[in-house]
């Protein structure tokens, strides 16, 4: 019987959970984009603001800068940026190209929304919560899906 001391025995670190991950059709129809438009050594930049009738809203563009504190990885050939700030609102969320009778569009499904406009568009994080007084409360209704 042989016997191994624990001290011996290297364990290998957990593979890293990217910051958000991009399906294979959305990244095939992020990169037909960026052809059509011509825009070579451009990234998506994927990002969170303030907006929408839940608080935050989602938001995608092409960008060509990569700015201090940047987020940079790559999905499949597609190069992809996210703020830091974004990026404590995105971490874990999954984005999807779906095309549907209705017309095709992006999905974003995250983790760290507690509730979603109907349309999902807009959402609210864990740390938005608004109480009936505040005057940072959103208001009005989701122009998109007219809720």
């Amino acid at each position: 019987m042989t016997t191994v001391d624990i001290n011996q025995i290297s364990l290998q670190p957990a593979t890293p959970q990217p910051l958000l991950s991009i399906s294979e059709g959305a990244v095939n129809r992020l990169l037909k984009m960026m052809q059509e438009k011509e825009l070579e050594g451009y990234a998506l930049r994927v990002f969170v603001a303030g907006g929408g009738c839940s608080g935050l809203q989602y938001g995608m563009t092409f960008d060509d800068e990569v700015r201090e504190g940047d987020n940079e990885f790559y999905a499949g050939n597609l190069r992809v940026l996210v703020d830091p700030i974004s990026a404590q609102y995105l971490y874990g969320a999954s984005i999807d190209f779906v095309d549907t009778l209705m017309g095709g569009g992006f999905k974003i499904d995250n983790p760290n929304a507690v509730s979603s406009c109907g349309c999902g568009h807009s959402f609210r994080a864990r740390d938005t919560d608004y109480s009936e007084e505040d005057d940072d409360a959103p208001v009005g209704g989701c122009s998109a899906c007219g809720y």
